[in-house]
């Protein structure tokens, strides 16, 4: 059978299902499923045999569910419940930002908001909390960033675990889960009266390549106009300590950070204006790096080349793992971007979805 690839994408109102032959010009169209709910985490689950797309809506009338489908994309279905919190503990589950898999194939990890981190061994039936972070000594000294107190990175990397909240910072345990510590030496939040905290820094989104164990990259909140070396960063050493590869950039603000899947010197991010989180100068642009953020191409062939300010949000930046991958990005204004040959050209596989959250790509 030939590899076919599959993009589901989260929006404000559902999720889609965009499926087709890697070289493709137009793809099949499924959904919207969950309509009218908000998706801010999906996963592609290609542990097993047979592939599983996992998401997680949101109604703000019926609640937060995880969701299940065992056929690409086609039918899904409810597992029996979704993380919560008990009943003295005076959180309430908001939202669900981040699914990522286990320690097994019928594990599943879910970052949620308020940030915290919940496990379930069972397939997403039931779920506990990982205490080593939910109930960590600085939890409750955690604040909401603009989008929420959200847990939005989950990493296996090396052996360790690292997390991504905001405005928590950086997390890593290197126990098995039992045990969490800051790890944000260079992680700025030049929005605290101290610049370099142990901990509170608004950190956007994290990402590593298994190639390449001693090194993580990292989005965090820049943007500041007397410090342009807060934004995008770069761990030598496994996360414990990060520098700054933002020259070059035309902004250090953004939020999605991602890594090729065959070349971890290969890096993507999306500047936007930090006052108004949009393209700087309504010009769109993804940035590549191929030596580890130390000198940045622009890539904007197919692209719209004036008069379009939207946002590309954390999670709405993802690149397939085929042969020659593609780039696929979302946008806040509902289109659907697909850059071939690791963004080389652009093009636009749709272009009236409601405003884009997020977006997994993969070949199966």
């Amino acid at each position: 059978m030939a590899s076919r690839v599959v993009v589901a994408v989260g929006t404000k109102k559902g999720m889609f299902v965009f499926e087709g032959g890697t070289a493709a010009r137009r793809l099949e169209l499924r959904g919207p499923f969950f309509a009218g709910q908000g998706v801010n985490a999906i996963l592609i689950d290609r542990r097993g045999r047979t592939p599983r797309v996992v998401a997680a809506p949101s109604s703000a009338w019926f609640g937060t569910s995880i969701q299940i489908s065992k056929d690409l994309g086609k039918k899904f279905k409810p597992t029996k419940s979704a993380p919560a919190f008990a009943a003295d503990d005076g959180r309430t589950l908001k939202n669900i930002w981040s699914l990522a898999p286990g320690g097994d194939g019928s594990d599943f990890l879910c970052g949620i908001e308020p940030a915290a981190l919940f496990r379930s061994g069972d397939g997403g039936d039931h779920w506990e909390k990982v205490p080593g972070i939910t109930d960590h000594a600085h939890a409750r000294q955690w604040h909401p960033g603009n989008g929420g107190l959200c847990m939005h990175t989950i990493l296996h990397h090396d052996g360790a675990l690292h997390l991504g909240i905001s405005t928590g910072g950086h997390y890593a345990s290197r126990d098995g889960e039992q045990n969490f510590a800051p790890e944000n030496a260079g992680v700025g939040a030049g929005f605290m009266p101290d610049r370099f905290p142990e901990y509170g820094q608004c950190v956007h989104k994290i990402a590593a390549h298994p190639d390449r164990p001693d090194r993580l990259y990292m989005q965090n909140h820049g943007g500041f106009p007397d410090d342009s070396s807060l934004g995008v960063l770069r761990s030598n050493d496994g996360g414990r300590t990060w520098q700054s590869i933002a020259k070059g950039l035309p902004s250090d603000f953004g939020f999605p950070i991602a890594v090729h899947p065959h070349d971890p010197d290969t890096v993507y991010v999306a500047p936007l204006e930090a006052a108004t989180r949009t393209c700087p100068g309504g010009q769109p642009a993804i940035w590549r790096s191929e030596n580890a953020g130390n000198r940045w191409q622009r890539l904007t062939s197919g692209l719209p080349k004036k008069e379009a300010w939207f946002t590309v949000l954390r999670d709405a930046l993802d690149l397939d793992d085929g042969r020659r991958p593609s780039v696929w990005f979302g946008t806040t204004t509902g289109q659907l971007w697909r850059g071939r040959e690791g963004g080389e050209s652009f093009e636009c596989i749709s272009s009236a979805l409601p405003p884009i959250y997020c977006v997994k790509a993969a070949v199966v």
